[in-house]
């Protein structure tokens, strides 16, 4: 169903990928928009390997929202792991593709907890993670990508 990689050589090997969409802070996600156009936005995000998943938070209303509840089909990108060799000039980088489906989690403990360690990959400290769940935490919706298929690579940029 998911195409191969066409370069093979610039594949990653699979615990490779993984490890840049776990580490990476930050990612792309893009949706089936408006009208037929892509809607792409980056995210803050958790990996969650044994799952296969991947979680985010957003607004309970928008255009992302609009978007899953036509669709959910989405793709997920992340990239970075910059490195100039010796031998090259140009920068070598390594990017992560995830495809999946996703869907809005309904409000619970666990997407409590959830939200809570989404958080703790981004805030200093368990205190400021707790206010700011009590704060602002009823009006957030958090998300969850099941990952149907997950590919990495590194290209050399020039």
């Amino acid at each position: 169903m998911f195409r191969e990689m066409r370069r093979k050589k610039n594949e990653l090997e699979k615990t490779v990928a993984e490890e840049l969409l776990r580490s990476s802070r930050r990612g792309v996600l893009a949706v089936n928009g408006d009208d037929g156009y892509p809607y792409a936005i980056p995210i803050n995000y958790i990996y969650d390997s044994e799952a296969q998943k991947i979680y985010f938070h957003g607004a309970r209303v928008g255009h992302k929202v609009d978007a899953l509840q036509r669709c959910d089909k989405v793709c997920f990108t992340v990239y970075g792991n910059e490195t100039i060799r010796e031998e090259a000039w140009a920068p070598f980088m390594q990017s992560t593709v995830v495809f999946g489906r996703c869907h809005l989690l309904e409000a619970g403990e666990e997407t409590t907890a959830l939200l809570r360690r989404l958080a703790m990959k981004y805030y200093p400290n368990e205190q400021l993670v707790g206010e700011e769940i009590a704060r602002a935490g009823k009006a957030v919706q958090l998300f969850e990508i099941e990952i149907e298929h997950l590919s990495g690579k590194e290209v050399q940029e020039r």
